[in-house]
């Protein structure tokens, strides 16, 4: 029987030879008729995304063309293909040292979540069209895109997995080849994809990352919503400059364009007028990990129940305005990046774990639809319903100041004993600067006990996170090995260095598992055997006796437990081996004895 090839192939085949034909026949008009490079999504009249070949071909067609447009593969993915960065530079220089000398950089990010193609084909257009000079090109401003960040994912295409969405026809799925979320991995790094992320974004150094998404949750008469990173977590005069005059500046140049954008609407199953609150960007997500690095973040998210083109023409036009006032402001972010920068590197004191700000809110003129309360047809309960019929602007609480729960004091350094491998991977492909130790030393730092944790009862993203980490601190002689690794704070990283390495951080290192080992026992007791050795304990320390017994009277269950009491005792001993429950990396506190090894 003749091979059967599938109509989706077909349709990529006739694109992309309609494409080529089109490019062999301008060879034959007159130099100033210029080529369309019409995109799939246009040649579909905005029903459709292409596949990630497609998209990629379609990059390496541009960058043939157009000496502004350079395009290169670098790192792995889990699929087994490549990245890629697609730079758009007026001066064809694509060395980012020079860059970043006199321009700021955007870096685009698309399809993280590839069935949220709406910035993989808003980001083709807008490429095409600086480079074509139909929209002005900026003077200062280089762009940088990952064209399709999660490459596995876009490479399993379906049309069904987004129930919630309208368009396009068909699409990627959520998962990468490893079926990992992408946007909860920016800090565990399980991921290729993460790793090579990582690479771009120290190679490029953005002053500004945008991540191109589609929203789920309520109904509202916006097309676009923003996400920006989280002004008070961000800080200092660069949290106050997002809030009070970037994000003011994005949404005017887009109210110019006669569109209008509200904040992330994070709600689910509740009418969103009743009041809701800003998203918080924690370091898993990727605009919460650029940020660790002052660099101004936003996510946008179109609204899934929009019309494809609709949304694909509302990103474009919100990256349009992005790069008019990041060109505009170009001075003052790149002064302001420079300074928090060097702020940074003199931190006395950190602030992390952040919720919101209850005495603090901020007032939207918010353009909804009504909501309504009816019986399910399905299910015979109540349900909520939106009537698109019955549009209306009513005044709304957003609460978008938010408070840290936890504060620490920034140590002069870190030590990571060399074992712990992943953690060292990771420090490095974050072009964190450590130096090893060149022979055996012994140091009082500051050491660490977990005191308490709670800890996921299901599996999220390949882990069973941990939460509401307590730690005790204590100062501890400890003997370190030649070849242990010194970190010092003082350099571009250190909000990193704080947010993975502090226990308590929400996305710590330790929350996501890395130290589990150290959470459980190696050695026990012999009940019989331990009895004697308790007795003896009790006897000759009469504190203990006395904590013993007020233990007891304390919690039943404690005394009725002949195990749980010998184990009490048994925790208190010499027996208990050391590493358990000691948090495995130490602090070198501010002008210690031991901050002298940073000078050796």
């Amino acid at each position: 029987m003749p091979t059967k090839v599938p109509l989706v192939n077909l349709k990529y085949l006739v694109f992309l030879t309609s494409l080529a034909l089109f490019f062999i026949s301008c060879e034959n008009k007159t130099q100033d008729e210029k080529p369309s490079y019409q995109t799939f999504f246009e040649a579909s009249e905005g029903m459709e995304t292409p596949t990630y070949q497609a998209t990629i071909d379609y990059y390496i067609t541009l960058a043939r063309d157009f000496p502004e447009i350079n395009i290169h593969t670098i790192g792995k993915t889990d699929s087994g293909y490549p990245l890629h960065m697609v730079t758009y530079n007026p001066d064809g220089d694509f060395n980012y040292e020079n860059i970043r000398k006199e321009k700021t950089i955007i870096l685009i990010n698309n399809g993280i979540h590839p069935g949220e193609s709406d910035g993989i084909d808003a980001t083709m257009m807008l490429y095409r069209d600086l480079a074509t000079e139909k929209i002005k090109a900026p003077e200062k401003t280089v762009l940088v895109t990952i064209p399709i960040y999660n490459v596995g994912g876009s490479l399993n295409r379906n049309s069904a997995t987004r129930a919630n969405q309208n368009g396009p026809e068909e699409y990627g799925f959520r998962g990468n080849a490893l079926n990992y979320d992408l946007n909860r991995d920016f800090i565990k790094m399980d991921t290729q994809n993460a790793k090579t992320f990582a690479q771009i974004f120290h190679t490029v150094k953005p002053d500004v990352f945008i991540d191109n998404h589609v929203s789920n949750g309520a109904d509202y008469q916006y097309v676009l919503t923003h996400l920006f990173t989280q002004h008070n977590k961000l800080g200092g005069e660069m949290g106050a400059y997002l809030h009070d005059s970037f994000m003011p500046d994005i949404v005017g140049a887009l109210a110019n364009k006669e569109w209008d954008i509200t904040p992330y609407v994070n709600v689910f199953n509740m009418p969103p007028e009743q009041g809701f609150s800003q998203f918080m960007d924690h370091p898993r997500y990727s605009t919460g990990y650029t940020t660790l690095w002052s660099t101004l973040g936003l996510m946008v998210e179109t609204h899934m129940l929009k019309p494809y083109k609709q949304r694909v023409e509302g990103t474009y036009t919100l990256m349009e305005s992005l790069i008019e006032v990041t060109e505009k402001e170009h001075d003052n972010i790149k002064k302001l990046r420079k300074e928090t920068l060097e702020n940074n590197l003199e931190l006395s004191e950190y602030y992390f774990n952040y919720e919101v700000d209850t005495t603090q809110s901020s007032a939207l003129n918010f353009k909804g639809f009504e909501a309504e309360i009816m019986t399910s047809e399905v299910t015979g309960l109540p349900r909520l319903k939106y009537n698109r019929e019955k549009p209306f602007t009513k005044e709304t609480i957003y609460q978008d100041y938010f408070i840290p729960k936890d504060t620490i004091s920034v140590p002069d350094a870190y030590i990571v004993k060399q074992s712990w491998l992943r953690v060292i991977d990771r420090l490095t492909t974050n072009k964190i600067q450590f130096f090893k130790l060149e022979k055996d030393t012994t140091l009082t730092v500051e050491a660490y006990s977990i005191v308490d944790y709670d800890t996921r009862n299901n599996p999220y993203e390949g882990h069973y996170l941990h939460s509401d980490t307590k730690v005790s601190k204590s100062n501890k002689q400890i003997h370190f090995r030649a070849g242990d690794i010194v970190i010092p704070t003082k350099q571009p990283g250190i909000r990193y260095l704080l947010e993975t390495l502090e226990p308590q951080g929400v996305d710590s290192f330790f929350n996501w598992n890395f130290f589990d080992t150290m959470l459980q026992r190696k050695e026990g007791f012999s009940p019989y055997v331990f009895e004697d050795i308790a007795l003896d304990m009790l006897q000759k320390d009469s504190t203990l006796l006395q904590n013993f017994e007020a233990q007891k009277e304390l919690d039943l269950n404690f005394a009725n437990n002949w195990y749980a009491q010998l184990n009490w005792i048994f925790e208190r001993s010499e027996h208990l081996e050391e590493a358990y429950l000691s948090y495995p990396i130490y602090r070198i506190s501010k002008d210690s004895d031991a901050s002298g090894i940073l000078n050796r």
